[in-house]
């Protein structure tokens, strides 16, 4: 064989298992490398999707939780002035009735001392007609006197 035949024969298969291979085996090969590619940039960018997700969403709590908390302090709030008026409610009924109840005792304590000084006055009357029998040494008629009796009743 001749060495420029074999050359020439290898150049020849040379450029047919090249054409061949840019034919029929290349493009399958950048296809597939075109779609892992994609997939790779599919990927990247759900990725950064899901990072800027992650970012609204952790935002959007912080947003609930502040709200959260101030809805709490707010409630706090109205419970402690509620509380605080039903405390002075409650302190106003029992002022008034601290009021009531005094007011009864002293009615009670004036009409108390009303039938002491009538009880009293009685006595008076009955000790001083003791005394002026006494006195007079002979007996005096309560019910003859009766009149005499009670104006002494009455100014004392």
């Amino acid at each position: 064989m001749n060495l420029n035949a074999t050359l020439f024969f290898q150049t020849l298969v040379f450029f047919v298992l090249a054409w061949f291979t840019m034919r029929f085996v290349w493009p399958p090969l950048t296809k597939a490398i075109d779609e892992r590619r994609q997939k790779i940039a599919d990927g990247l960018a759900a990725a950064d999707k899901g990072k800027a997700d992650l970012a609204q969403a952790q935002a959007r709590i912080s947003l609930i939780e502040a709200s959260a908390k101030s809805e709490n302090h707010a409630r706090l709030a109205d419970a402690e002035k509620q509380a605080a008026s039903i405390v002075e409610a409650a302190r106003g009924e029992a002022e008034s009735e601290r009021a009531r109840i005094l007011a009864q005792a002293k009615q009670d304590a004036e009409l108390e001392v009303g039938r002491a000084r009538q009880g009293l006055r009685e006595e008076v009357a009955s000790l001083a007609v003791k005394g002026a029998e006494k006195i007079l040494q002979r007996e005096v008629n309560a019910k003859t006197h009766a009149e005499l009796l009670n104006q002494l009743k009455a100014q004392l």
